[in-house]
């Protein structure tokens, strides 16, 4: 594809109304053939098995399927982390979409698709504004929809869950809004893939590797700490021995 020389293939696109997409925006997407549209579906786990180094090989497992899926005319990359079970544990999102961002900027191929992230870790503003800021064109959350639609069904919200869904949307466009008007920028598009951030607890060769030329004054986790972190996570999560009914453990993130 030749940006420089016009044609309908470089105005072949779906416009979106914001980056969040609700479960059925999603299997729109991925089933979506209308004048050639091609969507892949990525999956973002990894074999529990692998240990240590699980973490690394997936990661250029996930860079070389983005490469081919572009190379095989796809315009929508999805990483999905649906996949997770006991043999499998989730690689964080924004890892994986910066890790894939990146890649294919390398690879000069990065115009060539766009990426979408499902994902059961993206809950916050934060969340979003960091996928965003580092290549994703849209997010599913599809965990905190799930959630959100329990709490309905438990009557903990006095609302049915299409309006319940629909607020907590509007909430998160509306936080988008506010980080990126703090930086002076005033559409999604010029937020993709700016990387406005300073990186803090991440090791130099990790964030070089993944996450391009951003800042960190301070070092941090390298890959395989990372890795160890979350294999303990994903360990404890499918232990025999896992109270379902007991509240989850308070790590420190927030507090009262």
């Amino acid at each position: 594809m030749n940006l420089l020389e016009p044609s309908e293939e470089l105005c072949k696109m779906v416009e979106l109304k914001r980056p969040i997409l609700t479960n059925r925006e999603l299997d729109i997407l991925c089933n979506l053939r209308y004048k050639g549209f091609n969507t892949r579906k990525l999956d973002m786990t990894y074999p529990v098995s692998d240990g240590t180094e699980g973490l690394g090989k997936a990661l250029a497992r996930l860079c070389r399927d983005a490469e081919a899926a572009v190379d095989e005319g796809c315009n929508y990359i999805v990483l999905s982390d649906r996949g997770v079970d006991a043999a499998h544990a989730p690689i964080p999102s924004l890892l994986a979409t910066s890790a894939v961002h990146h890649h294919l900027i390398h690879c000069k191929k990065r115009v060539q698709t766009a990426l979408v992230v499902e994902t059961g870790d993206a809950r916050e503003i934060m969340h979003f504004a960091l996928l965003v800021g580092y290549g994703a064109s849209a997010v599913n959350p599809y965990l905190a929809f799930a959630i959100i639609n329990k709490l309905v069904l438990d009557k903990e919200i006095q609302l049915d869950f299409a309006t319940a869904q629909k607020n907590f949307i509007k909430a998160v466009d509306k936080g988008l809004l506010k980080v990126m008007s703090k930086m002076g920028i005033s559409t999604l598009t010029s937020y993709k893939g700016a990387q406005l951030f300073e990186a803090i607890g991440l090791d130099e060769e990790l964030i070089r590797q993944y996450f391009g030329q951003t800042t960190s004054k301070i070092g941090g986790l390298t890959l395989t700490e990372l890795n160890k972190g979350l294999l303990e996570v994903h360990q404890e999560a499918y232990s025999e021995d896992f109270d379902t009914d007991a509240l989850l453990g308070h790590d420190g993130v927030y507090s009262f």
